[in-house]
């Protein structure tokens, strides 16, 4: 019997590695939906009310729940860091990131960024519409909100647009360092904005497990329509 070709058998090895990726990443994006919708679930029967609530007041100075924990200078940090997940910031995020990899023919790469957030953006929404949970009553608000509160957008947005963008990143980057290091400040950034929420007192933490849930599965889906699109990648030293 005669062998298989070479470029046969890299094909097939490609397509077993591509194959094994596309189902990791499906059982991990149906989880994070999964996490997402059960979270919803627990929240629509109050069953999360004690470990938001317990949550919300240790982040409060005992005796003043006006006032959070930390000087006012940690504060005012806090609402900066909060805008880090704002719809206008990652508006602005990803026009620039888009554009960057427009001018680099990156096209696919732009796309995938554009879609995610626009799609995490729309899900946020109409979740909110759908679970109509109110804002948290037990502290002053931190800062200006008028929208219900499960799930958090910041969280789901920030979550989203992060990871997707240091995904894109990292599949351009050759240097295990480099996209560890992108991993790595997309998840510290994505951390502190769902902090910030609690810390503000304008979302129960419950909205801020949700957002990063559902933020987490946009992130997912991006990584594999990179894949299925067919976009040049670099391979790590």
């Amino acid at each position: 019997m005669s062998e298989t070709p070479e470029p046969l058998r890299r094909g097939w090895r490609h397509l077993r590695r591509f194959e094994g990726r596309v189902l990791v990443g499906l059982i991990l994006a149906a989880g994070a939906l999964w996490a997402f919708l059960k979270l919803g679930g627990e929240v629509a029967e109050g069953e999360t009310g004690i470990f938001d609530r317990r949550l919300i007041l240790l982040l409060r100075t005992p005796g003043h729940l006006d006032d959070p924990i930390g000087s006012r200078s940690i504060e005012e940090a806090v609402r900066d860091i909060t805008a880090l997940g704002g719809t206008t910031l990652i508006a602005v995020l990803t026009v620039v990131a888009a554009l960057a990899f427009a001018f680099h023919r990156r096209y696919r790469h732009a796309a995938v960024l554009v879609g995610a957030v626009v799609l995490a953006w729309a899900s946020s929404e109409a979740t909110k519409v759908l679970y109509h949970r109110a804002r948290p009553d037990l502290v002053p608000h931190g800062v200006y909100v008028y929208s219900s509160s499960f799930p958090s957008g910041h969280s789901t947005l920030s979550t989203t647009a992060y990871l997707t963008l240091a995904m894109l990143v990292a599949s351009l980057e050759t240097r295990r360092r480099t996209k560890a290091l992108a991993y790595g400040l997309a998840g510290a950034v994505l951390l502190a904005v769902g902090f910030s929420r609690v810390y503000l007192g304008v979302h129960w933490p419950s909205d801020v497990l949700a957002g990063w849930c559902l933020g987490s599965a946009w992130a997912l889906a991006a990584w594999l329509a990179l894949g299925a699109s067919g976009a040049r990648t670099v391979r790590s030293d």
